[in-house]
């Protein structure tokens, strides 16, 4: 979420990985559970960049936005997840502005309701509306 490439327009071009030997059964016990716990809270049934804003210290942007009412909110094919506000899912030919003028309007309400100014998490290339 943080670091020197988010801040700057480096590239990575190649890593080295340090992994620690575990215990497999414990391993692919915790994938697993990592992996449901997904599927029952996250829309993975849909297209998403993700979670759409990032976090705020003590603050649960996806509670904001759920109770500000705005799950379901759409514009064209684009629409804040029912299933975890947290996310603006493609529920079928969403077009890139779709997605933005729906960010936008999260945006403006969170600002009118609670004064919190909202950043992407999601890398918008290109002009940002």
């Amino acid at each position: 979420r943080n670091s020197i490439f988010s801040k700057t327009k480096a590239i990575i071009l190649e890593t080295t990985l340090k992994l620690e030997k575990g215990n497999k059964t414990e391993i692919k016990n915790k994938m697993e559970k990592y992996a449901i716990s997904r599927k029952t809270s996250q829309p993975l049934e849909f297209p998403s960049a993700g979670s759409t804003f990032k976090r705020k210290e003590g603050i649960i942007i996806a509670k904001l936005i759920d109770e500000s009412g705005l799950k379901g909110y759409s514009v064209g094919d684009a629409e804040v997840s029912t299933k975890h506000a947290g996310f603006i899912i493609n529920k079928g030919k969403a077009t890139s502005n779709d997605v933005l003028e729906v960010v936008k309007h999260i945006k403006e309400v969170i600002k009118e309701k609670y004064n919190i100014d909202l950043d992407l998490e999601i890398l918008v290339l290109g002009d940002e509306k």
